[in-house]
């Protein structure tokens, strides 16, 4: 799938598969720069342009795009952190194919340039961009100069996202599969444009690479969607509850809306009595089920009893819950809903409750035979993970794995890069 997020070791792995069936490393390397050079030439026209190049295989894409781009008869000054003779391997070869003179990294690099290919460091550097190189691409971001990125700009950590002395790019092209820094911020946000050049590798090499991560593409999930069946009838597509608490009533409204809207056959929420008036003067599509009572004993009671009906198929609990409910009240909620055996959502004040005692929720997830879905913000998720394993994890793709390993459900952790994660 294309949705495939390679980590820099699975990449590694991707290419080694492809050599050792007959594809030298030349070649691959080869149509790596012949992607990114076309890539420049389709969205910019003929500029002076400063390739620079670092010590490994990003710079030996970068010889390429050079000799691309001269080829094309575009002015280009290569600029190379290290002397072509004391590069290795595939970059020694594309240095040697790249006619043309080249100077050596420095403050100079930019003289004249408009347009800036950063072919320095891929995503394999695991430290922070120091040195000339920082000092240069700093320099080109100071000076407004539009820079294109070879699989990801210099200065981000390929696997989490992280970037240190990483500059915004109007362009990145990486090749064959997304890695999770082009999903992650800050990194994604750095990435500009995002393009995925095929260079010659097999999608049959996927099942070797154990890929474990995925871009939140309809290919993803397409299969799995309920689909409409002209014989069925509403209950088919499921009867979705939401608790809604007594006050804050907006949010718990708006879940149901959701509900409704991707395909619940029917949804309920179900309220307090003071507050049933509200939600029956807002909602037109949703049913509103009342519980008597003042307080959440007797709130736990009408829900008890409500969902002894087996038609309701999913519940959520939590937006708005904790207004007008004592904390202890809404631990006896949460625990109700999860004692129902149903798959269960949990979403904001059902997480922030069991911050003094997580281990209570964890237990009563243990225990649930159905799917629980956990859905914090990263205050919420700072507040209920606080175990080391977690808060020790590098990069947001790693805690929301950990948490989810340590909680038994899957975990949400929202955010401008939104990570899903599963115990497995």
């Amino acid at each position: 799938m294309r949705s495939d997020l390679l980590t820099v070791a699975q990449m590694a792995r991707a290419d080694a598969l492809t050599m050792a069936r007959g594809t030298p490393g030349i070649t691959l390397m080869t149509a790596a720069g012949q992607a990114v050079a076309q890539a420049v030439m389709q969205r910019w026209t003929p500029r002076p342009v400063a390739v620079l190049c670092g010590p490994g295989n990003n710079g030996g894409d970068g010889w390429v795009v050079a000799q691309v781009l001269r080829a094309a008869g575009w002015p280009v000054t290569v600029a190379s952190m290290v002397p072509p003779e004391d590069l290795q391997g595939d970059a020694a070869l594309a240095a040697q194919a790249c006619e043309g003179g080249w100077q050596t990294l420095g403050p100079d690099a930019l003289q004249g340039a408009a347009l800036v290919i950063d072919a320095l460091f891929g995503a394999g550097l695991s430290r922070p961009l120091e040195g000339v190189a920082r000092e240069v691409l700093a320099q080109a971001q100071a000076r407004g100069l539009p820079i294109v990125a070879v699989d990801v700009p210099s200065g981000v950590w390929g696997d989490d996202g992280r970037a240190e002395g990483a500059v915004a790019c109007a362009l990145t092209v990486t090749f064959f599969r997304l890695k999770p820094a082009h999903a992650l911020m800050p990194a994604r946000a750095l990435c500009g444009e995002v393009v995925v050049a095929d260079i010659g590798i097999s999608a049959d090499v996927l099942p070797e690479l154990g890929v474990q991560a995925w871009d939140n593409q309809p290919e993803v999930w397409r299969h799995q969607w309920p689909q409409v069946e002209a014989a069925g009838h509403k209950y088919h597509r499921g009867h979705a509850l939401v608790w809604s608490g007594p006050l804050m009533t907006g949010a718990s409204r708006l879940s149901a809306l959701a509900a409704a809207r991707v395909g619940a056959g029917l949804t309920t929420v179900c309220v307090p009595q003071q507050a049933w008036a509200v939600h029956a003067a807002a909602l037109t599509c949703v049913m509103v089920h009342p519980v008597a009572g003042e307080g959440a004993t007797q709130w736990q009671a009408g829900l008890e009893s409500l969902l002894e009906d087996h038609r309701l198929s999913a519940a959520l609990i939590g937006p708005g819950a904790l207004g007008g409910t004592q904390a202890n009240g809404l631990k006896g909620l949460v625990l109700t809903v999860l004692a129902s055996g149903r798959p269960v959502v949990l979403d904001a004040d059902a997480l922030t409750v069991f911050a003094d005692d997580p281990a209570l929720l964890f237990a009563a997830i243990a225990g649930h035979s159905r799917p629980v879905v956990l859905t914090p913000h990263e205050g919420e998720f700072t507040r209920l993970f606080l175990d080391p394993r977690v808060t020790s994890a590098n990069g947001k793709l790693a805690r929301a794995r950990e948490a989810a390993r340590l909680s038994g459900a899957v975990v949400l952790l929202k955010g401008a890069d939104t990570v899903v994660a599963t115990p497995d």
